[in-house]
């Protein structure tokens, strides 16, 4: 948006505002200026100039010798434009003096005649593009006169990258509100009173048959207009925002387009057929429009279009066409000043490719409300400027919309920016910028948003202004308040993160499987009709039937898993994966939640040592114990303290197995009576279905339950200063025997001199007895008092020895055993 400081003092005293001073106050209210630049610079030594007489150069065809007046003095000026004529009043270069261009004038001879300087065009001085011929200025001037103030032309520019949301600002008298907020003042609007349009006249007729694109539509036609050039003053306000004149109507609606930020369009009032305007979209045999630019568009039934009786006239929003412009011949016009929907006007200069100063401003949005006060505007300025008269106008207003009305909490106000305004101030702010502000009591503002603020839909929107009119540098900087303490991590996320840390430094890669799964899972893995992991959502819409579900289980995906790296000959396989399950309570109430649960399964398969060299590494396969010492290892980094003491792995019997766990080979993880997982190894029957040939060993365990199990507290224990002792028991015990219960009983004896108790063996076979195994333990003492003599150590070993015997119905095991 460029606008000049002349044209904006119109509606608004400057107050001495420097035009560095202006443009720094609009870029704290948010309007960000790009370029301030004076205009004309070094034309102050250009002067006007009279023609006193014109003769034929005697050497050449095309040029002419010049008597031109300037002041009092008169000199000769060779000149090739065919406009000179004696009488002529224009503008004279004298030696010395250089064009913006960046040429010198010299005294020179042409063609053997002298000349004392150059009479200029419009382009050559930097004004304007004509360079037909030289200046042609009012013949009333007096020579000798500087040109830059006889045309007013000392003024700067100033130009703002407006953001898309202040579509207000797209207008001179936008930014002279902005400038009225922070001065004070009011701006003064060059239409005092708007006169009564009704809906329907005899001269023509108005027919919106897209309301929802065109929510208003006025047009107003005048009569004996004559087309002439604009006035100085209105091709200078064009010429100096980069716009081009072209005759007084067209420029007065450019003009009054900039002032008021609202597009207009003139139709030769002629060339509509049956004097008729319709806002409609083209029928089906309308498939090219020409436009202004005398160029041929594809149209589609999107598109918004203006049409007479017959055909359409313009591109809604956009550009006018060909066949219904002002010409030279025009003498009755119809004015159209209307609304179009942004959307739609947005999408046909996109399709059009097609980008003009109008969509510019409708893509944005127009105030609907100022429609037929920039109406009014350019009537009086064709009355004046084009001898018209103003005959009866239609305003239709289909769209029209309730006054918007917000509530705007002073404390709201305060909290949000940070400082202290009372409601009087907050009123005078935004009274400042045209809002209407009264007291609804208890600290609330009502605030009535104008309707040129289409921005301005919420209460914070307010608060917004307001940190814009009071400034942003008067808004006080805070540091964040950043607590002196360690962030707390969620318990679920923190117990997934260790549980993943202790698996992979065990040797396991984490998997991550899709949530989606075949519901013919729970049929290979043999599932009781009422087991309640058969409860699973349904997807309504799936992808395939292999993801048909939301799984209940993680074991499935990890022995699909298993599956493929087998079929791709990697069949030493330890994998984990960590996520959510989701059961259904009722699998006939689909639509309810179900619970989501988090879970963790791991796999392990094929040799203990993988990817080691047989010559150092046996390739023995894994067992159920390998699975077991991962658990194992987790709960002790967890530092779990059960209901009755440590977590327990119990045997599982009866209906306490799983159809998919192998018969004898199935470990509950006991927290007491509750039972938080499963260890053990996949039935052969299961394998088959996953097409899988080898030993499988798993864990299932529910982190949630996990999550609710107590944890010891951490504790430091400093090294002992003396020497510790071992012993090895090797005793044959029934089969019966747990080799754990030998360990706690162990454990239960003395527990400050036993530091330290394992098993390293066990064997059944012969020549064991049959009913008899050999488990081989040892036991490591210490004290932290003394240095432990063998009789005191043989003391508790002996203690320890006879408590298993006669507990278990041991005894030490022989020579020949």
């Amino acid at each position: 948006m460029k606008f000049t400081l002349s044209w904006l003092g119109k509606y608004i005293s400057l107050n001495g505002l420097t035009p560095e001073q202006l443009a720094e106050r609009l870029t704290m209210l948010g309007l960000e200026v790009d370029a301030v630049e004076e205009l004309y610079v070094g034309l102050d030594a250009i002067q006007t100039a009279k023609v006193l007489s014109v003769q034929k150069h005697p050497n050449a065809d095309r040029l002419s010798l010049c008597k031109v007046e300037i002041g009092e003095e008169t000199v000769p000026i060779v000149c090739g434009a065919s406009n000179v004529r004696p009488g002529l009043i224009t503008a004279i270069a004298r030696p010395g003096i250089k064009l913006p261009s960046g040429m010198k004038i010299k005294k020179a001879k042409v063609r053997g005649e002298v000349s004392m300087g150059m009479l200029c065009s419009w382009q050559e001085l930097g004004i304007g593009e004509d360079h037909a011929g030289i200046i042609e200025l009012d013949s009333t001037l007096a020579s000798g006169q500087s040109l830059a103030e006889v045309l007013e032309l000392s003024d700067t520019m100033i130009e703002i990258d407006l953001t898309p949301n202040r579509p207000d600002c797209t207008a001179v008298l936008g930014i002279a509100r902005e400038v009225a907020g922070f001065t004070g003042q009011k701006v003064k609007p060059p239409i005092a009173s708007l006169p009564e349009l009704g809906k329907t006249t005899s001269a023509f007729t108005v027919n919106i048959s897209e309301p929802k694109r065109c929510p208003r539509y006025a047009a107003r036609q005048l009569t004996n207009v004559t087309i002439k050039p604009s006035p100085w003053w209105l091709q200078r306000q064009l010429l100096a925002v980069g716009m081009r004149p072209i005759n007084n109507i067209v420029d007065i609606t450019n003009f009054v387009m900039l002032e008021y930020g609202q597009p207009l369009h003139a139709f030769d009032f002629q060339e509509l057929a049956g004097n008729t305007i319709e806002v409609r979209c083209p029928k089906d045999n309308e498939t090219t429009f020409t436009t202004l630019d005398d160029t041929e568009r594809a149209i589609n039934p999107e598109m918004l279009m203006i049409c007479d009786a017959e055909k359409p006239v313009a591109v809604a929003g956009v550009m006018g066409g060909l066949h219904s412009e002002v010409t030279e011949g025009t003498t009755e016009i119809l004015l159209e000043s209307a609304c179009f929907d942004s959307v739609s006007v947005r999408r046909t200069a996109r399709n059009l490719n097609l980008s003009t100063e109008a969509s510019y401003r409708f893509e944005r949005g127009v105030n609907p409300d100022g429609v037929t006060e920039a109406m009014e505007r350019a009537v009086q300025l064709i009355c004046e400027l084009a001898d018209a008269q103003a005959a009866d106008g239609v305003d239709l207003y289909p769209g029209k919309k309730e006054v918007l009305q917000l509530d705007l909490r002073v404390q709201r106000v305060n909290a949000l920016l940070g400082i202290t305004l009372t409601s009087q101030q907050i009123a005078e702010y935004l009274r400042g910028i045209d809002f209407t502000v009264s007291d609804a009591g208890n600290s609330v503002l009502a605030v009535t948003v104008p309707a040129f603020r289409v921005d301005i839909e919420r209460e914070v929107d307010l608060v917004e202004e307001l940190a814009r009119l009071v400034g942003y540098n008067e808004i006080p900087t805070a540091r964040p308040h950043i607590a002196m303490d360690y962030p707390q991590k969620g318990a679920m996320r923190q117990l997934r993160q260790e549980t993943a840390s202790v698996f992979t430094g065990a040797g396991f890669y984490e998997a991550i499987n899709y949530s989606f799964v075949a519901e013919k899972h729970y049929d290979l893995l043999g599932l009781r009709t009422d087991d309640s992991r058969r409860n699973c959502v349904r997807l309504l819409n799936p992808l395939t039937e292999e993801q048909a579900v939301m799984r209940t289980m993680l074991l499935p995906g990890l022995l699909e898993n298993i599956r493929r790296n087998i079929n791709f000959q990697q069949s030493d396989i330890r994998l984990f994966e960590i996520g959510k399950v989701f059961i259904l309570q009722d699998a006939t109430q689909q639509s309810q939640q179900p619970q989501e649960r988090y879970q963790l399964c791991a796999v392990i398969s094929g040799t203990r040592y993988p990817a080691s060299s047989p010559l150092y590494f046996s390739e023995e396969q894994t067992d159920i114990y390998d699975i077991k010492g991962a658990i194992q290892r987790l709960l002790q980094d967890l530092r779990l303290q059960g209901k009755t003491g440590d977590i327990q792995f119990q045997a599982l019997e009866g209906e306490g197995t799983v159809a998919y766990a192998e018969t004898g080979f199935s470990l509950g993880i006991m927290d007491g009576e509750e039972q938080l997982g499963l260890i053990g190894k996949l039935s052969n029957k299961a394998a088959q279905g996953f097409s899988i040939k080898q030993d499988v060993f798993f864990v299932e365990l529910a982190l949630d339950g996990l999550l609710e199990v107590s944890k010891k507290e951490k504790s430091f224990t400093p090294l002992s200063r003396y020497p510790s002792v071992k012993r090895d028991i090797a005793l044959l015990v029934p089969e019966s025997v747990r080799a754990g219960e030998l360990l706690e009983e162990i454990r239960s004896h003395k527990k400050q001199q036993v530091v330290y108790a394992d098993i390293f063996d066990v064997y059944s076979g012969k020549p064991i007895e049959e009913g008899m195994k050999s488990v081989a333990l040892t036991v490591t003492y210490r004290s932290d008092e003394k240095t432990l003599d063998d009789a005191t150590v043989d003391g508790f070993h002996k203690k320890i020895v006879n408590a298993l015997m006669t507990r278990f119905g041991g005894r030490y095991r022989q020579g020949n055993e």
